[in-house]
């Protein structure tokens, strides 16, 4: 394809794939560089063509059937287990997201010096508003520039001039996780590289980007050209691309900063951006900052719209990012309320990175069983339209699956 092409194709992927790069997946890469040093690197290349193909087989599903994921498993499972699923979600991404506001208000916190309650406050109000009031491709070009967000880090990583060789090394020689922490933590990366909410937010994408196309029923959605699959291979592919980079710097820059002068444990992502300030200096301390921010900014609209349309596919309700607040009141409902309860878990005074780990340890023991499910939409060809999933694809989303699950197991026996 040509890059302008490529280019114009971006969308859902690059969203999606940003997304993931919220501050649950930075606090997650930035524990394992201060614990485990450059231990991990190896985890960032050879996790992205798994999270592509994921993603892919999604976003897939979206496009030939012109409906989200929980609705396509619902053709093959019953009602009552997709909503089990669906709360489920809800309910993490609840935590995730009141995570999320926390860590983003401590990091705005360390550079305003305004009270970290009334940030969460302030950013949960805005995004909310934000979200029920701008129209889906609004809210597509915004989340587009604030994937810029990500690259604080890469630069970040190049200001503290770490030891290239070691990095390299562990990077193309896998280390294999050594006791329970380190099985826990590759658990925690691979849960917050490939993620539930991710799925279902991919899929109605696909179904906002053809509503945008002037495709409104799920008739006129339904199958996708060649090209379009191709297009939107690109568009997953790049996304996933700057979203396992972005993993990657991040270890380097806390591996080569925290690690190496003896920092191993982080209780929260205003302390990891602060121990950052002495060894590397206020320009990278700002930017860890900045892109801490952003990318929650980018998040926490993913995490609570798809929560909201998983719901809404399970009962049937109006949904959208372009629909009127009067006419889909039960969707931006759950959009709202996850938001809400989740600027409440805040005043709890709960652990924001102790909750962004974990919650990431719990994605990476669901997500597998997940994607047992995914696998079976996206081999019935009934359901896909006559449109399955490629060998490859349905071949690299089962090692996906199958490592997963491996990673687990390993975790609770070891």
């Amino acid at each position: 394809m040509k890059p302008s092409r490529i280019l114009s194709s971006l969308g859902p992927g690059l969203i999606t794939g940003a997304a993931d790069d919220d501050p649950s997946g930075i606090a997650t890469y930035s524990i394992a560089g201060a614990q485990s040093g450059f231990l991990m690197l190896w985890v960032a290349p050879l996790s992205w063509p798994l999270m592509a193909a994921v993603q892919m087989m999604c976003a897939r599903i979206g496009m030939v059937t012109g409906r989200g994921l929980a609705f396509a498993l619902r053709s093959r499972f019953p009602r009552p287990v997709v909503a089990v699923a669906a709360f489920a979600l809800l309910a993490a991404n609840v935590i995730n997201i009141g995570a999320d506001l926390a860590g983003m208000a401590e990091a705005a916190q360390s550079v305003t010096h305004l009270n970290s309650h009334a940030m969460v406050v302030l950013f949960g109000v805005a995004i909310g508003a934000a979200t029920v009031w701008m129209r889906y491709a609004d809210i597509a070009m915004v989340l587009k520039w604030l994937a810029l967000a990500l690259f604080a880090y890469v630069g970040a990583a190049f200001i503290v001039r770490p030891e290239w060789g070691e990095v390299l090394k562990a990077t193309v020689l896998p280390s294999r996780p050594s006791g329970p922490s380190e099985w826990s933590m590759l658990v925690a990366i691979l849960g917050t590289t490939i993620s539930p909410y991710l799925f279902f937010w991919q899929a109605s994408q696909e179904v906002e980007e053809g509503k945008k196309a002037g495709l409104r029923t799920v008739a006129s959605r339904r199958g996708a050209s060649d090209d379009e699959i191709v297009s939107r291979k690109w568009d997953v592919g790049i996304g996933t691309f700057f979203s396992n980079l972005v993993m990657f710097f991040i270890i380097v820059t806390t591996a080569a900063t925290l690690h190496a002068h003896g920092i191993r444990s982080i209780t929260s992502s205003r302390e990891a951006a602060e121990a950052l300030r002495p060894i590397a200096g206020d320009f990278c301390f700002i930017l860890y900052t900045v892109g801490l921010i952003g990318v929650g900014l980018l998040a926490i609209p993913t995490l609570s719209g798809s929560a909201a349309y998983a719901l809404a596919e399970v009962f049937g309700w109006r949904q959208g990012l372009d629909e009127k607040l009067a006419k889909a009141r039960s969707f931006y409902a759950v959009v709202l309320l996850s938001i809400a309860v989740a600027i409440l878990i805040d005043f709890t005074h709960f652990n924001a990175m102790q909750a962004l780990y974990y919650s990431a340890v719990i994605n990476g023991v669901l997500s597998p069983f997940l994607l047992v499910g995914i696998l079976m939409v996206a081999t019935d060809r009934k359901i896909m339209q006559g449109q399955p999933s490629s060998n490859l694809g349905i071949f690299a989303v089962g090692v996906t699956t199958l490592g997963m699950f491996a990673a687990a197991i390993a975790m609770f026996v070891l």
